[in-house]
């Protein structure tokens, strides 16, 4: 499946945060790529413009291509939840989001390729699909053979499995329990939902 692997400095940059993590490149450039880049005589974004761009964000930060994206937000339109936050919420239930959480993998992407490539389970099987959606209740662990694999004890290491309310971490079992969705309070991502709800309304 197509995933974007180019320069994710030039992206963040674009956006005005560092969406994919910490970047030194970004810190140094804190303006959008290009030659106007640092330009003042830029031009003021269309509210289309504003309500794509946030899209795009949304997109990136988490991985997800255009036709995976629209099937969630129309799955969340169905829902009898507010919109906006019901794609959130589907977006964070994601299986290579959760193991990115819980601290299994240093980034989002390193997550996918973990789930993709079989270390990650879901209640004690493997489950290699990134995009399964985690209920409640479920436990998300690294397989017994992988379990040395450098990667993963170093991102244990840092201790990110501690930072989030919905995630019970046992680092007897190398995994953890996806608790509940989380509230939008709880999301730490500078999304602004409601203008992707404003974008597929039109």
């Amino acid at each position: 499946m197509a995933r974007y692997i180019g320069p994710k400095s030039k992206i963040a940059r674009k956006f005005g945060e560092p969406i994919f993590g910490p970047d030194k490149v970004f810190e140094k450039k804190n303006y959008p790529p290009g030659m106007h880049g640092n330009s003042r005589r830029r031009r003021k974004p269309s509210e289309y413009g504003i309500q794509l761009k946030e899209k795009q964000k949304a997109k990136y930060t988490y991985g997800v291509l255009e036709k995976q994206f629209r099937n969630m937000f129309k799955k969340a339109e169905r829902s009898k939840s507010v919109t906006g936050v019901e794609l959130l919420q589907l977006l964070e239930a994601r299986l290579d989001n959760v193991v990115f959480r819980l601290g299994i993998a240093p980034t989002r992407s390193g997550a996918r390729q973990l789930v993709s490539h079989r270390h990650i389970t879901v209640n004690g099987k493997v489950v290699n699909i990134p995009s399964y959606s985690v209920k409640p209740g479920e436990i998300i662990g690294v397989r017994e053979k992988s379990k040395s694999l450098q990667i993963i004890t170093e991102s244990i290491a840092s201790g990110r499995h501690t930072l989030y309310s919905w995630l019970e971490w046992d680092s007897e079992i190398m995994g953890g329990k996806f608790l509940n969705r989380p509230e939008r309070d709880e999301i730490p991502e500078n999304i602004k939902e409601q203008l992707i709800v404003e974008l597929y309304s039109k």
